[in-house]
């Protein structure tokens, strides 16, 4: 499958914002928090485009993804998929040229999912190992080099 990313603006917020809701909703409602307005004005509060990425595959609004800096590493947030490329290695291909640029700062990247999220399988294959949990999240931490990025799929960028 063809990807690239590319700078987000600030008109994609309602776009994320939306797939944000799509995709969260099965863990939220699992987990007992699914709110129709909050689960958008998270996002919406939160989006930093100068941070975020859009994924666009086949020429299309595929998903999203911000690298926040942080005190102690890099931050990786808001990392969403339309269910429809959800599973066919879209997200693995994403997560491994971010990780390889973050590898190349020699800096740890942190992520929090939900608990019971499909998606933590992903990123342990990707050698994140959970940091610490509360009741709704894991904080997974990734050091520099920590896990086989495997090779570039052809037709991804580097």
């Amino acid at each position: 499958m063809e990807w690239a990313l590319r700078p987000a603006e600030p008109a994609d917020v309602e776009a994320i914002a939306e797939l944000r809701a799509t995709v969260m909703r099965p863990d939220l409602e699992r987990l007992g928090r699914f709110d129709e307005y909050r689960v958008r004005q998270r996002l919406r509060d939160s989006f930093s485009p100068q941070h975020t990425s859009v994924i666009v595959a086949e020429g299309a609004f595929a998903g999203c993804v911000t690298v926040r800096p942080a005190e102690d590493g890099q931050w990786l947030e808001h990392f969403y998929l339309a269910p429809s490329l959800q599973g066919r290695g879209l997200g693995s291909a994403v997560l491994r040229t971010l990780l390889r640029r973050i590898d190349a700062d020699h800096m740890p990247v942190r992520l929090n999912v939900l608990r019971g999220s499909a998606a933590r399988r992903l990123y342990e294959r990707h050698g994140f190992t959970v940091e610490a949990q509360d009741p709704i999240d894991l904080y997974l931490v990734r050091r520099p080099g920590g896990g086989a990025l495997g090779t570039r799929p052809a037709g991804t960028p580097s």
